[in-house]
């Protein structure tokens, strides 16, 4: 009856805490707890508060925007492509130079 219940919410509520526990030390020892600190800690000794104090946190995690994603990722492509055409440049210098040398040589 009664004791049934009362036991069976003390255990659940155990458990919980004991879970709660569990993941509160899995964010101390990851620096998690740190990171955050830091952060709030920074936000709270800006003279004037940012208007969006969410985007503040962001930027001091290091987490851009979509739109900062996108540009970074379009750019990254852009020197790829542009490292793959400096690559193939220096192969074609080099057999030229090369051929330039061996046709001295002769």
């Amino acid at each position: 009856g009664l004791l049934t219940v009362c036991t069976s919410v003390a255990r659940a509520a155990s458990m919980q805490s004991a879970e709660k526990e569990e993941f509160r030390e899995y964010l101390e020892h990851s620096g998690v707890i740190d990171s955050l600190t830091k952060v709030l800690v920074g936000l709270y000794e800006q003279k004037s508060k940012p208007t969006d104090p969410v985007d503040f946190i962001k930027a001091r995690l290091g987490v851009g925007n979509e739109e900062e994603v996108n540009m970074l990722r379009k750019e990254n492509e852009d020197l790829k492509k542009a490292n793959a055409e400096l690559l193939k440049q220096i192969e074609t210098l080099t057999k030229e130079r090369d051929d330039l040398k061996s046709n001295a040589e002769k």
